[in-house]
């Protein structure tokens, strides 16, 4: 929104100075205005991303990179989605939903705090991908009319893999929001610190 009215501001502006002040034609002025709000838009966006970048303590090279990753993790949490929710079975419906509500928060934490990638590297390189393609792979097979007992049986090691990693995604969860519970815990220590405190005041006081 900022870098969008400050451009639109900076075109009119323009075409005003070039068609007024400068005797410009009206098409020249017009493409004289565009360029000059494209110029104020482009730099808008990287002062404030210089901005943002430097607020959460990364370096530029760092939340590109970080970005990137982000980028092709929302397309594998889109496949690994559509894979998942395609599986029509009702025992692995909750525990499906568990594990694509996992990856979801995990990306949406990075998402807004993108110093918490390195604390899901683990997610982010092996776990995810695991997941998708296991997905993918046992909603295909699972879709199939004919099963023979060679293809139950690799469905039911895959669905026990699929557990498996959901239960390790959880833990990946757990491991970013560690410093998160460490700082709460302190936190709760230092409030029943003070309450027990005032409680003693105010104990004194009726003495």
């Amino acid at each position: 929104m900022l870098r969008g009215t400050v451009a639109f501001f900076a075109t009119v502006v323009t075409w005003l100075i070039s068609f007024f002040s400068f005797g410009q034609p009206y098409l020249l002025s017009s493409l004289f205005a565009i360029l000059g709000g494209a110029v104020v838009y482009y730099s808008v966006k990287q002062i404030t991303n210089f901005s943002y970048v430097r607020r959460i303590g990364l370096s530029r090279r760092e939340y590109k990179f970080i970005d990137n990753n982000l980028q092709e993790a929302k397309n594998k949490i889109s496949r690994l989605n559509k894979a998942l929710m395609s599986i029509r079975s009702i025992d692995q419906a909750r525990q499906n939903f568990e594990i694509i509500r996992t990856v979801k928060k995990i990306y949406s934490n990075t998402k807004k705090e993108p110093k918490r990638f390195y604390q899901a590297e683990g997610f982010y390189y092996n776990h995810l991908d695991s997941l998708v393609e296991l997905a993918e792979k046992y909603a295909f097979l699972s879709s199939q009319p004919v099963k023979n007992r060679e293809m139950m049986e690799s469905l039911r090691d895959t669905r026990i893999t699929i557990s498996t990693l959901g239960e390790t995604v959880k833990k990946d969860l757990y491991i970013m929001l560690d410093n998160d519970i460490d700082t709460l815990h302190y936190e709760l220590d230092v409030a029943k610190q003070s309450i027990s405190k005032s409680k003693k005041k105010d104990w004194r006081a009726l003495k």
